[in-house]
């Protein structure tokens, strides 16, 4: 054993049993870190306007009264329960609670529609639903037939709900109470079970966005998230004094990791956006040392700092220039490896001094010592303007099936474009048609109630198919190029990777999402989503009229606009991945939307159907 961290952790990477402070199960370090820090700090909420502050006692008493109150009402080890809610301190008691006891807690995404929801219900053979609050609830009870299967439905908020009737619903203090009821009729109970679970045991059920079919659920061990939490304290730059904002989908393996489990590793202090549109306001407040964010929420960051030095005066406009030229001079050396020159250096600590330490205190980073950009592909530009302007942002790269534990970069090694060296206890290979392919104990055990398209997910030696193209450098940094079913191949035989297109695209502060088209094509079009906010700002500065947001889209200036920048990126791509031409989706998408998943991405395959009329007009004989 060796300590990272102050955390006892396996001599080497990789190794079985995987051991964190000599537990094997997340429900047995849970309750060592109950024991160690009962007073300390873990959680923090907003009510009310006033942070609040939750201790690993809360965590450990809360709980254990669900665990207990679940096996009360009949929950048998191995079954499903399902937690339909937003980011709250009571996400991660029911995670805990229900893993202490032997269940499997699985996350449904708020924005699913009702028939989703009962689709989930189905396929896990869920008897326990956990929901929020009213509008949550009313998706259950939308669901056709009434779904037979769910016994008891917990309820955690009751505004709105104080007439409910029923055998079936349950709120959460009267969970609280059965849970108490049974300690004190089986002393010592939610220990017993807590010691009755196993490395190999299935602790948590991740359901895929289901881009390319129906969601599949991914059976992640014990022992999955704890190789995952070593490598996370090996890797990256959390320990006990951190302070972290969790404001994505705790149902996504990349937020459940960094807010519910990572914390528990390393001791550190998970704060709760109060939804998902104040995140900016909360990360002004909280100013974490580690904030872990989906691309589009960087390229956010990005765009409103873009557009505000466009509105700046000529005098902001020229000493903003001259601080980013002298920032990007110092973050090329370091992303070369070099020592920068002094002229740099100082001219990097001036623009730091009155421009870049200011900005970072607006935006809530000033205290950052490490960003992280995951579930999707970020733009390399993106990331080395975040390091001239002091904010170190690394990418890293995973998936559901690998608990989202493969690569990432380092703070003080970051080469953007990669994303990263493999993560501590993971090994990393290309097989001869590009496939990224990966092996270590992060590795999932399979699909829930699918073998076949389990056994379709390894090779024959074991290793995951991650269905990703890649390359690893000589340093073994790895770069992903795309998707193997992505592949665009042109009628003239060329094979063309869209990511790397559609990653520069969205690197404008006008194009929030963009799919390439041109798969058995003369030539590449583009489906271009336009950032609503900037692209409003936009025409109202130039005072071009329009009624809503499909109407903005057809403007000519709002085309000029877009084309511009779909010309700028044409430059730096050869002329057969160029795009010849382009159409703007017209509705405003939303994560309730069927194009988009949870985490913000487009759905190829599906927006390419929803939207082939367009596609079509690109293609047309009199077209390019």
């Amino acid at each position: 054993m060796e300590t990272v961290k102050g955390v006892a952790v396996n001599a080497e990477p990789g190794s079985r049993p995987v051991l964190i402070d000599g537990c094997d199960t997340i429900s047995a370090l849970f309750r060592l870190r109950c024991a160690q820090h009962p007073t300390r700090t873990v959680h923090r909420e907003k009510t009310l306007g006033i942070w609040h502050s939750y201790s690993w006692g809360d965590w450990w008493d809360h709980a254990r009264w669900i665990g207990l109150g679940l096996r009360r009402l009949g929950l048998r080890r191995g079954e499903v329960v399902q937690i339909l809610s937003e980011d709250r301190k009571e996400w991660l008691y029911f995670d805990q609670g229900i893993q202490c006891v032997g269940g499997i807690a699985s996350g449904v995404y708020t924005t699913d529609s009702a028939g989703q929801l009962a689709y989930l219900l189905t396929d896990s053979a869920c008897r326990f639903l956990i929901v929020e609050n009213e509008e949550q609830l009313d998706k259950f009870l939308d669901i056709p037939g009434g779904a037979p299967g769910v016994e008891k439905v917990v309820i955690l908020d009751d505004e709105g709900l104080h007439g409910l009737r029923g055998d079936r619903f349950l709120f959460l203090p009267d969970l609280y109470a059965l849970g108490r009821q049974e300690e004190a009729d089986h002393p010592g109970a939610f220990e017993t079970e807590i010691d009755r679970n196993r490395a190999e045991d299935v602790a948590l059920l991740i359901y895929t966005s289901g881009t390319t079919g129906p969601p599949k659920g991914a059976m992640l061990t014990h022992e999955n998230i704890l190789a995952g939490m070593q490598a996370g304290l090996r890797a990256l730059e959390v320990d006990e004094d951190t302070e972290q904002l969790c404001f994505l989908p705790l149902c996504h393996i990349f937020e459940r990791n960094n807010s519910a489990y990572f914390p528990i590793a390393v001791r550190s202090t998970v704060n709760f956006a109060e939804s998902p549109e104040t995140v900016f306001d909360n990360l002004r407040e909280v100013s974490p040392h580690v904030f872990a964010a989906v691309p589009r929420v960087w390229e956010k960051v990005f765009s409103r700092v873009t557009i505000m030095a466009q509105e700046a005066t000529w005098t902001g406009r020229m000493v903003w220039g001259l601080a980013l030229r002298a920032g990007f001079a110092r973050a090329d050396a370091d992303i070369a490896g070099r020592r920068p020159g002094a002229g740099v250096r100082l001219a990097a600590w001036l623009a730091d001094w009155l421009v870049f330490r200011n900005l970072r205190h607006m935006l809530g980073m000033n205290r950052l010592a490490q960003g992280i950009s995951g579930a999707a592909p970020i733009s390399p530009a993106l990331l080395r303007w975040y390091a001239a302007i002091g904010v170190p942002v690394v990418e890293g790269y995973g998936m559901t099936e690998n608990a989202a534990t493969c690569t990432v970069n380092r703070a003080g090694a970051n080469r953007p474009g990669t994303v990263g060296p493999a993560m501590p206890g993971i090994a990393l290979r290309i097989a001869p048609d590009g496939e990224v392919q990966a092996q270590g104990p992060a590795n999932f055990k399979g699909y829930w109630n699918l073998p076949d398209k389990t056994a379709e997910t390894f090779t024959a030696d074991g290793w995951l198919r991650t269905g990703d193209i890649g390359r690893l450098d000589a340093d073994g940094r790895l770069t992903i190029t795309g998707r193997l079913k992505d592949i665009i191949i042109t009628q003239g035989g060329k094979n063309i990777t869209p990511a790397e297109i559609e990653s520069r695209l969205k690197f404008s502060p006008y194009i929030s999402d963009a799919v390439i088209i041109g798969d058995k094509r003369k030539y590449l079009t583009a489906l271009i989503m336009i950032d609503q906010e900037n692209v409003e700002k936009f025409a109202q500065d130039h005072k071009v009229p329009f009624s809503d947001f499909a109407s903005l889209t057809r403007t000519q200036a709002v085309q000029d606009l877009i084309r511009a920048e779909v010309d700028a990126v044409n430059r730096e791509f050869a002329r057969v991945e160029q795009i010849k031409d382009f159409r703007l989706i017209d509705i405003l998408l939303t994560a309730e939307d069927e194009e988009l998943t949870a985490t913000m991405k487009l759905k190829r395959s599906f927006v390419e159907r929803k939207h082939s009329h367009l596609i079509e007009d690109m293609y047309r004989p009199e077209g390019p």
